[in-house]
């Protein structure tokens, strides 16, 4: 195991926490005030190891009540003094100090000295997520009920992909977004795929540089209403293509979704990325 190092982040060593969690009981990652929420988890965990302190915790997605993560990513700052406090244990040791803290719902993988210009949130390049539907042809498995999505009818498959296909690139996504003040909807979808995995269960995987607020969950909605055939994957096209609300489907529950992945650059690349994650997009980019 290596010593710690400075990393420069105002005099801090930077750590990174892989982790997964059931995000079924819980609403969202962020902390609010009197609500279960996976960062007040993290940060009660923490602060009975280290001592008080906000970590400068940060997440790669901040996912909503009742989403998922099957591998989640975040950074949390330490000072010397508080890794002192580790005694004769080391960063290692972190992971099973926070896991016998933690609820059961949240599960650590692994904790490691970050890369010098790491940033959970804006080093990364792409976030993957998988949604999972049950319809008629599907095995309705009580174990999965917290995880999948009940839809009426057969769901056509062949025509979801297609209408996902007009998706992909870099696009306005305002007609599937809840649009915040001072954040842009665009963003680059980069892969949907529409297939059906065991016991016939409808999975659909999404993946993009970044998703905007409820992006995912209103394209299922969308790609739900196709499969349907309440609507045609032309249709689709015209939604994503008038960038507002007007006539959108239904943005379906969180209880289906799981953040399955965060891609990072290597490391020499970092810093670069976090610091371009943080302009403003446009559609003119290469």
């Amino acid at each position: 195991m290596s010593e710690p190092v400075d990393l420069n982040v105002d005099g801090f060593t930077r750590l990174r926490i892989d982790f997964g969690y059931d995000g079924t009981d819980f609403f969202g990652w962020s902390k609010q005030p009197e609500l279960r929420t996976i960062q007040a988890a993290f940060l009660e965990a923490l602060t009975l190891i280290f001592g008080e302190s906000d970590f400068s915790l940060r997440v790669a997605g901040r996912t909503d009540a009742g989403v998922h993560a099957l591998n989640q990513v975040a950074h949390f700052d330490l000072s010397q003094t508080q890794l002192a406090r580790l005694g004769r244990e080391t960063i290692d040791d972190i992971a099973y100090k926070l896991n016998r803290l933690l609820p059961n719902d949240i599960r650590v993988m692994t904790v490691g000295i970050a890369p010098a210009g790491f940033d959970a949130r804006f080093s990364a390049i792409n976030r993957r997520y998988r949604y999972r539907l049950a319809d008629n042809l599907s095995f309705k498995n009580p174990l999965e009920t917290r995880f999948t999505l009940d839809v009426a009818g057969q769901l056509n498959i062949e025509a979801m992909n297609e209408a996902g296909s007009h998706l992909v690139g870099l696009h306005d996504f305002a007609s599937f977004c809840k649009p915040r003040e001072g954040s842009t909807t665009i963003r680059e979808l980069q892969e949907i795929t529409v297939s059906r995995g065991q016991g016939q269960v409808v999975e659909i995987e999404i993946q993009a540089d970044a998703f905007c607020h409820n992006m995912v969950r209103s394209i299922v909605g969308a790609l739900i209403a196709v499969g349907q055939g309440r609507a045609t994957p032309a249709k689709i096209k015209q939604l994503l293509e008038q960038t507002n609300r007007d006539g959108s489907y239904k943005v379906v529950s969180p209880h289906g979704l799981s953040l399955l992945k965060i891609g990072y650059p290597a490391d020499d690349q970092l810093a670069e990325q976090a610091e371009k994650a943080q302009n403003l997009r446009t559609l003119d980019e290469n």
